[in-house]
Parts: C-alpha cells; structure tokens; sequence
C-alpha cells in the first residue's frame, strides 16, 4: 500500500542540525496493523506526521498505492489527507457541543460523504449504540476514545493513523478501546499505523516497528 525509502527530517536549529528522521525505509501492506514503538524523541511522531502528509521530509521518496505523496504543496497534501487518512488523537477531539452521532456525521460532511445510517452502523459496532444521542461530556473518556475511532473511519480512509490514541486512559480502559480498534479496523479493511510509547500494545498489531535517534532499529511480526 505505500512504500518509503531514505526518507529524512531534518531541522536546522540554532544549536545544529536535529536530525528526527535519518533515513527510514518502510513498507505497509493492506490490511496490516503497524505499532511504531520508541521513546520521547526516537522520531516516530515525526515519522507518522510524513506518513500523514503533514510534514514533508527533507530527503527520500513516499509512495501510497503506486502514486508519490504531495510534499512542500498545502492543498494537494490536505487533498491526499482528506481523501486517505483517518485520525485517532490521544484527546479525542471531539466537538462539546455536538452529540455522539452529529461528531461523525461532521467528518461525513466534511469529506463530502454523509451517510447516517453507515454513521450509526459504526457507532453499533464500536459498542456505542446506547450513547448516540449523548454529548461528549456525559460519556467516559474510554467512550470518547471510541467515537473518534467510528468518526475516524466514517468517510472510509485507506489508511488509520494514531498518535498515543490510549495515553490518556487506564490499563483496563485501553484495552477495551483497542480491542473496538482491532474489530473496527478488520470490519472496514482499514490498514492502520499507530504511535506509542507503550509496550502492552503490541498484541494489538500484527507488525511492531522499533525506532531509536531517527532510525528503524527492528522491524517484526507479532504473533498472535
């Protein structure tokens, strides 16, 4: 599905060059589920930012499905976004004063798609069917965490990107919301790329990524 190789970040500081990214290859294929693990500065943030067209590297060439990723060009890199990615925040980033249904039908509207009966099939299937009526603030924050993954897949992304999408919940909690991920993510064929410093996540993949100073250190399948 998308392939890159030498890809680099670099950034010019007053105290030198910091090199976040210094030359990644990596392949995904459809259908997997990509873990990205490291610590706080490993440059996998930076590197989920290029997957996502929101940061364009320095050096290196991005494929996505045989066609090159825009780079250093504003509209055709939200163009790209818009019609391939779905988001997963660690804080959710819902709307306040929209309810549990009227979050994804905005990111229906948005991508030109909308479709309430494909919205309220995503939030039954994400275990949400008693609550779609209800606003962010009267759900928990596990509950949260699963209407950002339903409004994440409404408009049907090629691709699923996380970013520490369990950071602000529980053990218990992230395992539930990881589980609704895996189940939502098979029942749509949504491959998907998640960042995390945390290691009890990586049953939840079928591949675990390991980055260090701006470079790939494994790469691995996950047996489940």
């Amino acid at each position: 599905m998308m392939e890159m190789t030498g890809i680099k970040r670099h950034y010019e500081m007053a105290s030198g060059v910091v090199k976040a990214l210094d030359g990644i290859d990596l392949q995904v294929k459809a259908g997997e589920r990509l873990l990205l693990l490291g610590p706080s500065g490993s440059g996998k943030t930076t590197l989920l930012n290029c997957i996502a067209a929101l940061d364009s590297p320095t050096e290196g060439t991005y494929f996505f499905e045989g066609n090159p990723v825009p780079r250093n060009a504003a509209e055709q890199m939200t163009t790209f976004r818009r019609d391939t990615i779905g988001f997963v925040f660690q804080n959710f980033n819902l709307l306040q004063d929209l309810t549990v249904l009227e979050n994804v039908l905005l990111i229906q509207e948005i991508a030109g798609v909308i479709d309430e009966k494909r919205a309220r099939e995503l939030l039954i299937l994400v275990g949400l069917e008693n609550e779609i009526d209800r606003f962010p603030a009267e759900i928990s924050g596990g509950q949260q965490q699963r209407v950002a993954i339903a409004r994440s897949i409404a408009k049907k992304p090629k691709l699923l990107l996380g970013d520490e999408l369990t950071g602000s919940l529980d053990s218990k909690t992230s395992e539930t919301v990881m589980e609704v991920l895996v189940k939502a993510c098979e029942a749509e064929n949504i491959t998907t790329v998640m960042v995390t410093h945390d290691e009890s996540l990586a049953k939840y993949a079928t591949r675990v990524v390991r980055l260090d100073s701006g470079l790939i250190l494994s790469d691995n399948p996950v047996e489940n």
